[in-house]
């Protein structure tokens, strides 16, 4: 089952490598920093903003 992030939490959380807005990922429960290259995981309706967690993408 997947579950939305709130669309107001969407509007103030920033990557905290680049400080630049994040997507979100519906599919993969992920918020996507495109210039830093991370996906950020979303577990439970919770944004994961650690860049350890974050997983590297291309």
């Amino acid at each position: 089952m997947t579950k939305e992030v709130d669309p107001k939490l969407l509007e103030i959380l920033v990557c905290p490598v680049t400080k630049e807005t994040l997507e979100w990922d519906k599919n993969k429960q992920e918020l996507i920093s495109k210039k830093a290259g991370l996906a950020y995981p979303v577990r439970d309706g919770i944004p994961i903003m650690l860049v350890d967690e974050a997983r590297k993408i291309i």
